[in-house]
């Protein structure tokens, strides 16, 4: 059963016990280490190599196995270091656990996994950026809702995960809205809590991907349940990683050579939708391929933009969102960004998909 909700003056005192929990959870598979996490002081300061070193490796996340199919699809399996391991892992919570205790070396998450690990102590990095331009989440109401507009969530239950892409979708919506935090009660879950705490009835309101409404509505459609729709994008498609990998000669080498091929995977899935619909939605994800197709019409296209001025200044928005409410403390998001890696991701792709 999810947690109970929480608003007004508690809403710090949850949160803070969330985190805690949360980096607990990271730390205690560590030996050794202490409660009080240590911020990694490695250099990300020297020049990129220009060759792999041989014997290099990298453990990378591919949420319900992505990356491994869009590269067998494409053609770019030739990485040249070694993958050591392919996580199943997308949530951003799950994300920095697993570089906390040294099982990822690079995770592919939205803007806000970044923020929440520098509020935690941890140190990491971002390295590619794909922005989003049209909406990839939407709020889906439990069965039997008369909710119809974000206006109407005021004095709700609203499903709420301070450190996942969700979560800032959800606060920029209500702000948008007009709303104060204190005029809804948010209650803390991770994204693969929602779809359990919807069907329940035990929130009024989640994010959902747009992937995961058909299936939902398919089931809870004709009981009442509906979705609304919003403007509120989630910028920021990215990859990041430990500084401590980062620091690593190495690995950093490794990590620049898999940035193209990341990025001329997304574009190949865009480009090929009716390959990647049968491929992945029907054969992997067990959808119906008209429910496939309902999903890639609203994909963003691929976006990989030369300059991360602007990826900077939306990061910020959010940190300043965040720290608004209370959630987080203010912060310069500058220190999230490693550089060194701007561009590699725009210059592997057709023009068309750099902006």
């Amino acid at each position: 059963m999810p947690p109970p909700s929480a608003s007004g003056v508690d809403r710090r005192l949850f949160l803070s016990s969330l985190l805690g929990a949360a980096a607990a959870a990271g730390l205690s598979g560590c030996a050794g280490s202490s409660a009080a996490d240590t911020r990694v002081k490695g250099s990300t300061s020297a020049p990129l190599a220009d060759k792999v070193p041989s014997g290099t490796s990298l453990k990378i996340a591919s949420y319900q196995g992505v990356q491994q199919l869009q590269f067998k699809l494409a053609g770019l399996s030739d990485l040249p270091f070694k993958v050591a391991d392919w996580p199943n892992l997308g949530a951003g919570p799950d994300v920095i656990n697993a570089f906390r205790a040294k099982s990822l070396d690079v995770g592919n998450n939205a803007g806000i996994p970044p923020i929440q690990a520098h509020y935690q102590g941890f140190d990491a990095k971002i390295v590619a950026i794909n922005v989003t331009r049209k909406p990839n989440y939407l709020f889906a109401t439990k069965p039997g809702s008369d909710i119809q507009d974000v206006q109407g969530f005021k004095g709700k239950k609203l499903a709420f995960s301070q450190g996942q892409a969700q979560g800032v979708v959800l606060l920029r919506a209500l702000k948008e809205a007009g709303l104060a935090y204190d005029d809804v009660d948010l209650v803390p879950l991770t994204s693969n809590q929602f779809l359990t705490a919807l069907q329940a009835g035990q929130v009024d309101i989640a994010p959902l991907a747009n992937a995961q409404s058909p299936a939902y509505l398919k089931q809870y459609g004709s009981k009442g349940a509906h979705v609304i729709t919003t403007d509120v994008v989630d910028l920021l498609n990215l990859l990041w990683a430990p500084t401590s990998v980062l620091a690593d000669p190495a690995k950093a080498a490794a990590v620049a050579a898999y940035i193209p091929r990341w990025a001329k995977g997304a574009v190949w899935a865009y480009e090929h939708p009716d390959a990647w619909n049968e491929e992945f939605y029907v054969k992997t994800q067990n959808l119906t391929l008209a429910q496939a197709r309902s999903i890639t019409e609203l994909a963003n296209k691929p976006l990989f933009p030369p300059s991360w001025d602007e990826a900077v200044k939306w990061e910020q928005e959010t940190a300043d969102l965040l720290a608004e409410g209370g959630f987080v403390k203010g912060f310069k998001v500058g220190s999230l960004f490693d550089r060194r890696f701007e561009g590699i991701a725009a210059k592997s792709v057709p023009a068309e998909y750099r902006r």
